[in-house]
């Protein structure tokens, strides 16, 4: 097996593939570097293999090269010169070729040579001559060629340091005692001969002087069955670890009675490999017999043509194998099943410590093959396609069977019912190991009633089709549950709390959509929860394990939040938990711009990962933003302004109602006075007076003569004021501090903003201080800083001023529209004059036919100073 080993691991080594440095670039033929050889480990080795080479292309080789493959081509010979530039070279593959022919000096110059393998050539005779010069060889495959004969040259006794060496073909037809003299001094680790299947001689003592670990044959004794009985004579008393007989009857079946294995009780080995081949029950049964009685403690049967012996005559007396002791029998791909129970007994398995019977295909398990297999410790029947009906047979009484097995593989067969599992193993009192992965278990079918022995400490059984209610019927005494790729899409988190002793849990590659928020555990230590379809975790996804200490969770679809940061960042920084597939297996799988972004770079604001500075900055904003509403309210009297507002739309509200019905009355006034009423007694005495009384009168509308009577007073003052050319303010403290003033202002203030604050007029009746007026009254202030009012003075002499300024401020009084219902008489109380009906400003004359253009002037002149004279008498009335 080692020799086969090596083989193997060369070709291996001629295949791996790394980065590499190029060739030289001057091939002898047309093609190039990279189609012939390809170098690679920094120019150390060089993969030639299967590039149908006829030659050995040399010139290309660096001298370097430590290694060559030039395995699978064509190559007829190997030249002198092939290998020459070559000192360090120590390892050269050569097998599967056509090679015929070695020269002598082929290996010359390559004095570190130790692994060769020329296996499966067309050599004619063994290369002595060509390995005289490789005293460094320590393993050699040169068998399945065509040389006749294994002797081997004197020159081979040089070769100390061998260690492994396979010879021999399909051309040997037999070994003599001298083909391997000069090995007798040469302690092999592993010797393998193979000869012809049809095996003509065998001298005895051919292989005394043999020393090695593993020997292995590869021939058939079909026609020379007695040759069996010397190689085991030769083999005897030798202490060999393995001993392998491949195809011992390739053609036909063993009939003869003679006891062929007689010998194997003298041979010191300890494992016995029997590899393809023929046996019947006789033959088995003399290998058996003699098993029992040597110190050889594994035996294995594999790729067997096994088949009754027609002579063999069951009398029903006991079995004739009863005392085999085996620490390990393995029977593997047995053609047929019947190999069990070959002489129709099952007690060669008694004293089996570690029985495996895989590919055997059994389509029974009689009720007395559990009563024999006593010494049992392990049994492992995976591979059979054993079903439910086939493992578990109600008529058969299971008590006290299998005392001692520990460890039970039923893996990759068709079970489906953990209840007959249960059944089946609850009497077995010791075992703690249960495999029961690539089967159907865990439908939705099973029962709650599952029974299971109180020593199971591991359950394996991934690749099934376990549903949540499956937990149901596991065993609650487990230390490991694997139920890997079980097609799982929820977790029974009742089950956890019944599975006390539970450390290791593996949930890997199910369809798990999330980690139930009260899954609690008081003892698992390592869950694996990778490749699931859960996309949310966090901090208290596993609060309730307080023993977690290696998680594994990869290769989930992760939606990145700050539920998954921070269960990250707690967990690196605490240190308690193990992520043992942190970083690479982690990614964002939503939202799509962070689709693959590994979840190491993912780092979320500060703000949108803290609910609670989140809410501290909410509620701070709020409050702030309320307090500069107050204080905006507070210093700018929002509230007064507001209900003004309200009070214009509801007077819009009514005019419009009144306009519909027709019984809105349109005045125009020269100006609209405003004023409190402490300042009545002024504007009844002084202003109206002197603004009404004239030739030329000004048409003037106050609040106790004009207003209409049984309508609301917030109409009557918008309709006034709309109805006014001007608005004049009799301005003092008692103005201030008048609620209907403010009203007043207000609405002139809207109205001006439509037209211009010319329309407004300031009568100052006393001094005021614009700093000390209320926030409201913000208009107010800016115009009594920019716009030029009229200040009335205490100084009598000073007042025929104020009212000519009064007058220009008005400008000169024309004659009003009056709708109809409005030339009435008004009458003052408390000394207001009373005033007629208007006159216009000017009355067209009537012409006089042949009248003086210069007496026409004259009389102009006339009237306009009589006109004058009687404006300055009213003015110094005033």
């Amino acid at each position: 097996m080692i020799l086969e080993l090596i083989s193997f691991s060369g070709l291996f080594l001629g295949a791996v593939s790394s980065p590499s440095s190029p060739a030289p670039s001057s091939p002898p033929t047309a093609s190039s570097v990279e189609e012939r050889c390809r170098m690679y480990n920094s120019g150390q080795s060089a993969d030639c293999r299967g590039r149908q080479l006829d030659f050995v292309p040399w010139r290309q080789f660096p001298v370097t090269l430590e290694s060559i493959d030039l395995s699978y081509n064509v190559l007829h010979a190997i030249s002198a010169a092939d290998f020459q530039n070559l000192p360090q070279l120590h390892t050269l593959l050569l097998q599967f070729n056509n090679i015929s022919h070695i020269d002598n000096d082929a290996f010359k110059n390559n004095p570190l040579l130790e692994h060769l393998n020329i296996f499966n050539n067309s050599l004619q005779e063994i290369p002595a001559s060509p390995l005289t010069s490789v005293l460094n060889l320590k393993y050699l495959d040169m068998s399945n060629n065509l040389y006749k004969h294994a002797t081997l040259a004197n020159s081979f006794s040089k070769l100390v340091r061998l260690k492994a060496l396979s010879m021999g073909g399909p051309l040997v037809m037999g070994l003599k005692k001298k083909d391997f003299h000069s090995l007798k001094n040469i302690e092999l680790q592993d010797f393998a001969i193979k000869c012809s299947s049809n095996l003509s001689y065998y001298e005895p003592g051919s292989l005394e002087v043999i020393q090695t670990k593993q020997m292995r044959f590869d021939m058939a004794i079909d026609q020379r069955p007695n040759a069996l009985h010397h190689i085991l004579h030769d083999l005897s008393n030798k202490t060999i670890s393995l001993i392998q007989f491949r195809n011992l009857f390739e053609f036909t079946y063993y009939m003869g009675e003679e006891d062929i294995f007689l010998n194997l009780k003298y041979v010191r080995a300890f494992q016995l490999i029997f590899h393809r081949g023929k046996f019947n029950e006789n033959l088995l049964r003399m290998a058996l017999l003699n098993l029992q009685v040597t110190p050889i403690k594994w035996l294995r049967l594999q790729y067997i043509d096994f088949a009754r012996s027609p002579t063999f005559v069951d009398s029903g007396a006991g079995s004739s194998i009863t005392n085999l002791a085996l620490d390990n029998l393995d029977l593997w791909y047995i053609s047929n099943p019947d190999v069990l129970r070959f002489d129709w007994r099952f007690t060669w398995f008694k004293k089996i410590k570690e029985l495996s019977i895989q590919y055997v295909y059994f389509n029974s398990v009689p009720c007395d093959s559990w009563t024999e297999m006593e010494g049992v410790e392990l049994l492992d029947v995976s591979n059979n396609r054993i079903n439910d009906y086939i493992l578990y047979n109600k008529r058969c009484n299971y008590r006290d069977t299998m005392p001692n097995l520990q460890t039970l593989n039923l893996s990759t067969n068709d079970l489906t019912s953990l209840e007959d599992v249960s059944s089946l193993t609850k009497e077995f009192r010791k075992l703690q190991v249960l495999d029961l992965s690539n089967n159907k278990l865990g439908s939705t079918k099973e029962r709650p009633n599952c029974v299971w022995t109180q020593n199971i400490t591991h359950l394996i059984a991934p690749h099934n089709r376990f549903a949540s209610e499956a937990f149901n019927c596991l065993p609650t005494t487990v230390y490991y549950l694997d139920l890997s790729n079980c097609n799982l899409d929820q977790l029974d988190i009742t089950y956890f709390k019944k599975a006390t002793n539970l450390k290791n849990l593996l949930l890997s590659g199910n369809k798990i959509k999330f980690i139930p928020s009260k899954w609690e555990s008081q003892s698992i230590q390592l869950l694996a929860m990778d490749g699931n379809s859960f996309g949310l975790i966090s901090k208290a996804s596993f609060q309730h394990m307080p023993q977690l200490s290696q998680l594994r969770a990869g290769n989930n679809p992760y939606h990145c939040t700050c539920e998954l940061h921070t269960f990250v960042q707690d967990t690196i920084a605490r240190g308690k938990v193990n992520l043992t597939d942190w970083p690479w297996n982690y990614r964002c799988y939503h939202p799509e711009s962070f689709l693959n972004t590994f979840i190491s770079k993912y780092f979320p604001g500060q703000i949108a990962c803290d609910i609670r500075l989140v809410i501290i900055i909410s509620v701070a904003t709020t409050a702030t933003v309320i307090l500069i509403f107050v204080l905006i309210c507070y210093i700018f009297d929002l509230p007064w302004y507001t209900k003004a507002t309200y009070q214009i739309i509801r007077a819009k509200y009514r005019a419009h109602k009144e306009n519909l019905a027709g019984d809105i009355e349109n005045f125009k006034y020269h100006a609209f006075i405003s004023y409190s009423h402490s300042d009545a007694e002024w504007v009844r005495d002084h202003l109206l007076p002197c603004l009404e009384n004239n030739k030329n009168p000004y048409r003037l509308c106050i609040h106790e003569r004009d207003f209409m009577p049984g309508r609301w007073i917030i109409d009557n003052i918008i309709e006034n004021i709309e109805c006014s050319r001007k608005v004049i303010f009799v301005l003092s403290l008692h103005f201030v501090n008048s609620e209907w003033c403010n009203y007043e202002l207000y609405f002139a203030q809207q109205r001006a903003m439509g037209k211009t604050f010319s329309d407004i007029i300031l009568v100052l009746k006393e001094p005021i201080d614009p700093n000390s007026l209320p926030s409201k009254y913000c208009k107010l202030k800016k115009m009594l800083s920019t716009k030029t009012y009229l200040e009335w003075p205490q100084q009598v002499n000073q007042q025929p001023f104020f009212w000519a300024q009064l007058r220009s401020v008005l400008g000169k009084p024309i004659m009003t529209r009056e709708v109809a219902n409005s030339n009435r008489s008004r009458i003052s109380s408390g000394g207001v004059s009373v005033i007629g009906p208007l006159v216009e400003e000017s009355i067209p004359e009537v012409g006089i036919p042949n009248e003086d253009p210069l007496e026409k002037i004259h009389n102009e002149i006339i009237h306009k100073n009589d006109i004058e004279l009687e404006d300055q008498i009213n003015t110094e009335a005033c």
